[in-house]
């Protein structure tokens, strides 16, 4: 069985994607899976080594940019990669108009299936002209939690029950030899800090009462843009353990939560990806729905706050203590 998955952005739902890779080799060994994905978010995927041929899709950079020949050109090799095998089912899991529009340019094999979603999550962007590329559409309840999406819409077309705790395929690894040099020596906290909506972000004051109680544990502070670089820059100033990192790469963002002692963070990809490793993790919700991402599948991580209702130091202190065991 031969089988594409078309998921291609952001960080935090090509992550909340993984789990259906498992969910297939676990009912279809013999299975063969690939993956259309923004450029971006190849070494993420890669991780799981279930994905075989991984399909990247940069529209992103080519939207900047369709007037060049040469984009055009990158344009005709992804739709030439992309035609290049016969599938037997091709999953859509975003249901917007690109991910559609790449679903429908996906070649079948005698008696395929296009599968996506019938219908959106509540707050979702979700498009339902997606539809028009499906051969058949499953639909979910609006409340559907991101990880359970894809893997109940893939269940529902290959015939099998989801009822197992969500599986990321990504395996357990030694540190690096050598460390980046930006990783401490001894256990160290990331605070995911950043986010692109300042109502889902946990005020300053908190995240410096909460690092002055961690001391002398190093907490990093990884940034993605300028703005996020100031405040990390901020919460540094008042905290004699926390440290600036440089700009990361998504490669070494991932080194980075996957090999974290503690990962206290917002709603937002980063935080997603230490939980999906079941790093000792903490997750605050401020401005966003905790149905619709908490971290379900493990003990080590603990989901506080939801919409309008942020957790508070003592809450999110008393978390992380019990994660590190103290």
């Amino acid at each position: 069985m031969k089988i594409l998955l078309v998921r291609v952005s952001s960080m935090g739902d090509v992550l909340h994607n993984l789990p259906m890779v498992a969910d297939i080799a676990r009912h279809h060994p013999d299975a063969s899976i690939d993956w259309v994905v923004e450029e971006g978010y190849t070494s993420l995927v890669r991780l799981n080594g279930r994905v075989g041929a991984i399909i990247p899709f940069a529209l992103r950079r080519w939207r900047k940019s369709l007037g060049k020949r040469e984009t055009r050109a990158e344009i005709a090799a992804f739709f030439k990669t992309l035609r290049e095998r016969r599938y037997d089912y091709v999953f859509d899991t975003q249901g917007l108009l690109k991910t559609g529009i790449i679903m429908g340019a996906a070649r079948l094999a005698p008696g395929g299936q296009k599968v996506g979603l019938a219908n959106g999550s509540e707050g979702s962007g979700y498009e339902g002209v997606s539809r028009l590329f499906h051969s058949k559409s499953i639909p979910l309840d609006p409340r559907t939690h991101a990880v359970a999406r894809g893997r109940l819409v893939a269940g529902a077309a290959l015939g099998y029950a989801v009822d197992t705790p969500a599986d990321f395929g990504l395996p357990d690894a030694p540190r690096p030899v050598p460390p980046p040099d930006w990783m401490p020596a001894e256990p160290y906290a990331v605070y995911f800090h950043g986010t692109a909506r300042d109502a889902k972000k946990w005020p300053a004051q908190n995240w410096i009462a909460l690092g002055a109680q961690l001391a002398p544990m190093p907490i990093l502070l990884p940034w993605g843009s300028a703005a996020e670089k100031a405040e990390a820059e901020l919460l540094a100033a008042a905290l004699p353990n926390a440290r600036v990192l440089p700009k990361l790469a998504m490669a070494d963002a991932v080194t980075l939560a996957r090999h974290a002692a503690l990962a206290v963070g917002v709603d937002t990809g980063l935080t997603h990806i230490a939980a999906a490793f079941a790093r000792p993790t903490v997750e605050l919700y401020c401005d966003s729905p905790r149905w619709k991402t908490e971290g379900n599948w493990s003990p080590k991580i603990i989901n506080l706050g939801d919409r309008g209702a942020p957790p508070d130091v003592a809450a999110v202190l008393a978390a992380a203590k019990s994660l590190l065991g103290q």
